[in-house]
């Protein structure tokens, strides 16, 4: 299942979670419901943002060598590494 982080701007928190591609979330109620934590004294109904992070389904422990891409070389740009 991918992940997604939402911001909001009432309280400036961005958290990050896990649901199906077909969901949506509004506000900030439902966001801390599905992150299961406690919403503070930020108002239920105020409004998040889906920030654009494409949903991640890929775990860094499933991919083996945790190096980045260009620490190899394998990005293909002049970065020195």
């Amino acid at each position: 299942m991918p992940t997604y982080d939402y911001f909001c701007e009432q309280n400036g928190r961005t958290l990050e979670v896990r649901h199906p591609m077909s969901d949506v979330i509004h506000n900030w109620g439902e966001l801390c419901e599905r992150a299961g934590i406690d919403p503070g004294d930020t108002p239920l109904d105020a409004g998040v943002k889906k920030l654009a992070t494409g949903g991640q389904v890929v775990r860094s422990s499933s991919l083996g060598d945790s190096a980045p891409a260009c620490a190899s070389g394998g990005c293909g740009q002049a970065c020195g590494l």
